[in-house]
């Protein structure tokens, strides 16, 4: 099982972005995932990359329709030619208000639109490997002009990943027909909702392309309280309960809540958070709830609890760093165990 380091702060400055990739380096993780909130992700990637030696690097997401699929295309094969096939495309859709608010740009239902998108920057590639004529036309896209002054031509290492992130089955099923991989929201990570819900979709999704379901990764962004010590972990779950009180305030995240017959807690957050009592959020997120969302134990412990609840469900996890560096080398220990 491969161990991916999530930025603890998608508001990490950039300028501390090298040493945080070089971090997560050392500990032993397989990759990072670097997000897209106030950073563009594909300068948090470049900075990443060009700081490591063997790190993948993954953007957790890139927003994909406030960008041409052109720009994207551009985007990843410099990333993945300066690092020597090291970083995989990670895109995202985003919500409806984001889209048109945030980003001045036309909503368009995302299933169809992503479809699209993807095959776009595929066909961007294929020309810049091969020289191919570009000639693409789908509904929301068309490429045909790519003079031989604009084409930054073949690389040692033209296969780059494709991963897509989301909440909604359309989402995931469409991963599983057309990408490399999923990468899963928080919210929708607990080893029931991966096995009753995700692995449903992703295999109805391969199976629509005839495609076999087990070469389509998938990378559960874990809920996690670990550390060297009890102390710790009950502090991490502390944490986490106020976390999970603001995530599940959102409507859009409550399929877990009811696959696991927690119906009546996702109004509830709603409604105080729409009252502005955050504080009291915490308290609608009892220790059941805790107990099946999230995996907790020492270093020491934390092992074989991730090999029981994702081991043949995820061929990744997402794993936190420690606040504190000295305690590097105990997360190390447990990436090596879980590898």
């Amino acid at each position: 099982m491969r161990v991916y380091a999530a930025f603890d702060d998608p508001r990490m400055p950039l300028q501390d972005v090298a040493a945080c990739a070089q971090r997560a380096e050392r500990i032993g993780f397989a990759g990072l995932l670097v997000p897209e909130s106030v950073h563009d992700g594909f300068l948090t990637a470049l900075l990443a990359l060009e700081h490591t030696t063997h790190l993948r690097v993954l953007t957790s997401v890139a927003l994909a329709f406030p960008r041409s699929p052109m720009t994207t295309a551009y985007a990843a094969w410099d990333l993945q030619s300066i690092s020597r096939g090291r970083f995989v495309l990670g895109l995202g859709s985003q919500v409806k208000g984001n889209i048109v608010g945030r980003f001045g740009v036309e909503w368009k239902p995302p299933v169809a639109r992503m479809r699209d998108y993807v095959g776009a920057v595929r066909a961007a590639w294929t020309s810049f490997q091969t020289g191919a004529k570009l000639s693409l036309e789908s509904e929301h896209y068309t490429l045909d002009r790519l003079q031989p002054f604009f084409n930054p031509g073949p690389i040692d290492h033209p296969n780059i990943p494709i991963f897509l992130g989301g909440v909604n089955p359309g989402m995931t099923r469409l991963a599983g027909e057309i990408a490399d991989g999923f990468m899963t929201h928080p919210t929708n990570t607990s080893p029931r909702y991966l096995r009753e819900i995700t692995r449903r979709d992703m295999v109805a999704g391969s199976g629509r392309a005839g495609r076999d379901p087990n070469g389509v990764d998938l990378i559960a962004s874990t809920f996690v309280a670990t550390g060297p010590t009890r102390e710790i972990v009950r502090a991490e779950r502390e944490r986490l309960r106020e976390y999970l009180g603001f995530l599940y305030s959102s409507p859009q995240y409550w399929r877990t809540l009811d696959l696991h017959g927690w119906q009546d807690v996702g109004p509830r957050l709603h409604q105080l958070s729409r009252a502005g009592n955050w504080a009291e959020m915490k308290h609608a997120i009892d220790d059941e709830i805790l107990d099946r969302l999230v995996a907790a134990g020492t270093y020491d412990e934390i092992a074989p609890t991730l090999h029981e609840w994702y081991e043949g469900l995820a061929g990744g996890i997402t794993l936190r760093m420690p606040e504190d560096p000295q305690h590097d080398d105990g997360l190390g220990r447990v990436i090596r165990t879980l590898a």
